[in-house]
């Protein structure tokens, strides 16, 4: 349950009203918005609480989301939720672009494609260290020396970085080299104790909807980082496995005004895990932020047949340059704008 109080009401009141709540039995969470107080509850309601509340002069509204999200919810902030990495800012009116290879590769190839990221205007670098691979024959990343190429390219260009944690036992390693954003894929969304241990790190956390998660799902995970501390979190639709065999997964675009519904938190999509196939990434990006995404993710290698892994959904650098021209202009027509790109 969500209580949002009148704007203008006293620290008192508001620190009466927690007081009074908590001895109901109730856990009281309280907004970070600024604007007005807002509170939400967790735990049984008292019968007659609702009515109760609704009837005080200094309560605007009670709100009841989806499932058991309290901290998530849209209802909790007044508008959405606004995401710092590194100087990019995600959410807000501007749309984002972030791109790298799947795999750091080694220590030149990351750093050239760093540099024909920040020069087609992306803004954040992706590379996976530790990778999830289907097969425990295929390349697995190289772990902690890749993450520390990763940061290396990163700061050589001014792109703060993104790269994928599995297992909680890698955390001091991630901070350690500084990793401006944490992202959880999606085989681990429903991962709780790494969720969990993530929450407390104090970095922005992308997590993307799992294999076959509904949206529910999706946002209950969201809601543990939250409840554990993380303030920054980013959502990523990259498509979900369905009957269908033309594309890789089935990319989910339904959920992203939906989930303006449901969520203050901004909204990535990843077309490149959906698709599988590099040629039609450009038009699901189009898509995407004609939709409402805050941003895209995609893959770029200089070489994708050379890639050790998921070389046909990577980009080649010049088509980078087109998506990020085409998203500056897609950002334009629903009334946006493109972040401004990396000058170092």
């Amino acid at each position: 349950m969500i209580v949002r109080l009148v704007h203008g009401t006293t620290e008192e009141t508001v620190r009466d009203l927690q007081e009074s709540l908590e001895r109901e039995g109730l856990r009281v969470l309280r907004s970070r918005e600024r604007s007005r107080p807002i509170l939400a509850l967790a735990g049984k309601m008292p019968k007659g609480l609702v009515e109760s509340l609704t009837s005080r002069p200094d309560v605007e509204d009670v709100t009841k989301p989806m499932g058991e999200l309290l901290l998530v919810a849209r209802s909790m902030r007044e508008r959405p939720s606004v995401v710092d990495v590194g100087s990019v800012k995600v959410g807000g009116g501007t749309v984002v672009v972030i791109a790298g290879p799947c795999s750091v590769e080694g220590r030149e190839h990351v750093l050239s494609v760093a540099r024909q990221v920040r020069d087609a205007g992306a803004h954040l670098l992706r590379g996976g260290a530790f990778k999830p691979r289907t097969s425990p024959y295929q390349f697995q990343g190289f772990g902690v020396e890749g993450l520390r190429q990763l940061k290396d390219a990163g700061e050589a260009t001014s792109l703060p970085v993104v790269s994928e944690i599995m297992d909680a036992a890698d955390l001091p390693a991630f901070l350690e080299h500084d990793i401006d954003c944490l992202q959880v894929g999606a085989r681990n969304m429903q991962n709780f104790s790494l969720l969990k241990a993530i929450a407390r790190a104090g970095k922005p956390v992308l997590l993307k909807r799992g294999l076959a998660a509904t949206v529910e799902e999706w946002l209950h995970a969201a809601e543990y980082l939250a409840e554990g501390g993380c303030e920054r979190i980013l959502l990523c639709e990259r498509g979900i496995r369905t009957y269908e065999k033309a594309t890789r997964n089935t990319l989910d675009l339904t959920v992203l005004p939906l989930m303006r519904e449901w969520t203050h938190l901004p909204l990535l999509v990843d077309p490149a895990h959906a698709a599988g196939i590099a040629r039609i990434i450009p038009p699901l990006s189009r898509a995407a932020i004609a939709a409402g995404a805050d941003g895209v993710a995609v893959e770029v290698h200089e070489n994708p047949a050379e890639a050790r892994s998921d070389g046909p959904q990577a980009l080649l650098p010049a088509e980078l340059v087109h998506l990020v021209a085409e998203s500056r202009v897609m950002a334009a027509a629903t009334g946006r704008s493109l972040h401004a790109p990396s000058r170092g």
